[in-house]
Order: structure tokens, then C-alpha cells, then sequence
């Protein structure tokens, strides 16, 4: 199945887009995407394991599966001041 993830700051400007379509196979967990975003966006692969994921905007842990159509978002950790 093919899951679009949406980059949202540090992780947009690190991959150069804000969308990355995933090929997953059915019944893939986020953690099976976070595999695959880390390989596919290389550029990506030190933030990857810090990551927040969310689907269908809630947030989820790697164990959760991801059904056709959800909506993934990868949302990198923030800090401020």
C-alpha cells in the first residue's frame, strides 16, 4: 500500500519536500515506516529515531498499525526557549 508522510519542519528541510509516499505492505505498523523513511530519506536517518508519528492526528506508538488511507505525520522533536 502506498502511505503518504507529511514532513513537517527540521524533517521537510533535511528531506527538501514536505511529502514522502511510502510503499508499506498491508497491515505495516509506524514502525515499519520509520524503517522505511530512515532507508528511503537518508537524509533523515539520524532524526528519524527521535521522531513523533501521528495518524489520523493522534498521536501512536511504533506498535500501531497503519490502515489504507490513513494520514501519517512525522513531526521531528522541538525545543525552544
Amino acid at each position: 500500500m502506498k502511505v503518504p508522510v507529511r514532513l513537517f519542519a527540521a524533517a521537510g528541510q533535511l528531506a527538501g519536500c514536505d511529502l514522502v509516499e511510502l510503499e508499506l505492505p498491508e497491515q505495516a505498523t509506524v514502525g515499519q515506516l520509520r524503517d522505511k523513511l530512515a532507508s528511503i530519506v537518508p537524509s533523515l536517518s539520524e532524526l528519524v529515531p527521535r521522531m513523533m508519528f501521528a495518524v489520523d492526528a493522534e498521536y501512536v506508538s511504533d506498535t500501531t498499525p497503519i490502515r489504507v488511507g490513513a494520514e501519517v505525520a512525522a513531526i521531528p522533536p522541538v525545543s525552544g526557549g
